[in-house]
């Protein structure tokens, strides 16, 4: 634990031992025999700073080593995450983004800064991303470097990805609506992974319950209709889009403005169904940023006459998408699950079978296959 001594201006050095069960040191020219300013870089297999301040920022963009953290990150040769928490116009600064830009240059990940409430009655761009997500965060990066022997590759910085999850809902009167059983967990990786890349990530949310990836722009939406919009003006800018939400195929014609009541005789109302605009498709075709890498998902089932990837063979031929994740849903075994298998399907013929595991690891499968076309 390397606090600085403005972070022991408001936890003290014995909570921060007591907590992390660790010692605790802000000097250099402590323990000097063991050279901790060297070693404790030299060791680590990854270092977080969090929260990091407009100052330390400024110190580790431009080298300078005036504390034992400062010095630690000139020795370190391991993933360095630097997590921003301050208020909205100090990140907005020009120097705070200049200095952001030269560390992210030189292959360190700095986090966005979530959205919410600030020191005093201020709100906007600023907080820590929420305490769990960006440990998920860091796990993820260090798993990566583990994978690699050595440090992660930040293979999609300065790259703007969009993402879709959940399932969206079709009103039938105030109260019911048509639904899906996606939980939005795919998804959610995908923002996650791509984050831990470098990646500026927009997730476009459908109705879930899940908290924000840490670094992630979060979009809440409800209905397909107010997905496509979110989706559409997102790509605009994006180099990838990644449609893991399950938009519904069908909304009602029309929508009962009050609760629709059951009828005496036991009958059930009419209902008219009318299909919603195909999202993937439409990217595909109109592609609102030319040469971005357009990823759709297929839910099948199979059925008599086609197995599941010949249906998702099908499907990529109809959506006119780059890559096409093909889960086999079959029993609704993937709903919910943390974990997932998959084909993932390219236009260009390829095939890479994903076997049962973590949807972070099916998730960073897909980017590896749009970095490397990004690339291309």
């Amino acid at each position: 634990m390397v606090p600085t001594a403005a972070a022991l201006e408001f936890v003290g050095a014995p909570t921060w031992a007591a907590l992390s069960g660790k010692p605790v040191s802000t000097e250099v020219w402590q323990d000097v025999h063991q050279v901790p300013h060297v070693r404790i870089g030299q060791s680590a297999d990854l270092v977080v700073v969090a929260p990091t301040t407009a100052d330390l920022l400024a110190k580790a963009a431009h080298g300078l080593a005036d504390d034992l953290l400062t010095n630690t990150l000139l020795t370190a040769r391991c993933p360095v995450v630097f997590a921003p928490a301050m208020h909205t116009e100090m990140w907005e600064h020009p120097a705070t983004r200049a200095n952001v830009a030269t560390l992210r240059e030189r292959g360190c990940l700095v986090v966005e800064p979530a959205e919410g409430r600030l020191t005093g009655a201020d709100s906007g761009k600023g907080r820590l991303p929420d305490p769990d997500e960006l440990f998920d965060l860091c796990r993820d990066v260090l798993a990566r470097a583990d994978a690699a022997g050595s440090v992660s590759s930040q293979d999609l910085a300065g790259r703007q990805v969009v993402v879709s999850a959940g399932g969206t809902r079709e009103y039938l009167d105030p109260v019911r609506f048509l639904g899906n059983r996606s939980s939005g967990l795919q998804g959610y990786a995908l923002a996650r992974a791509a984050a831990s890349r470098g990646a500026e990530v927009t997730l476009v949310a459908a109705n879930t319950a899940l908290a924000d990836p840490a670094g992630v722009k979060v979009v809440r939406v409800e209905t397909t209709e107010q997905l496509r919009t979110e989706i559409l003006a997102a790509a605009v800018s994006a180099d990838a889009v990644v449609m893991a939400a399950a938009p519904a195929d069908f909304r009602p014609a029309a929508v009962s403005e009050a609760k629709i009541k059951k009828a005496e005789d036991g009958s059930a109302p009419p209902l008219e169904l009318i299909q919603n605009p195909d999202i993937l498709r439409e990217l595909s075709t109109t592609r609102p940023h030319p040469g971005a890498v357009i990823v759709g998902f297929a839910a099948e089932t199979g059925d008599a006459h086609s197995s599941v990837l010949d249906l998702g063979r099908a499907k990529l031929a109809r959506k006119g998408c780059d890559l096409l994740v093909v889960n086999d849903v079959s029993g609704g075994a993937v709903f919910g699950s943390p974990d997932n298998e998959a084909v993932v399907l390219g236009a260009d013929g390829t095939a890479t079978e994903v076997p049962h595991g973590s949807k972070t690891a099916l998730a960073h499968v897909i980017w590896d296959e749009v970095a490397h076309r990004l690339h291309d």
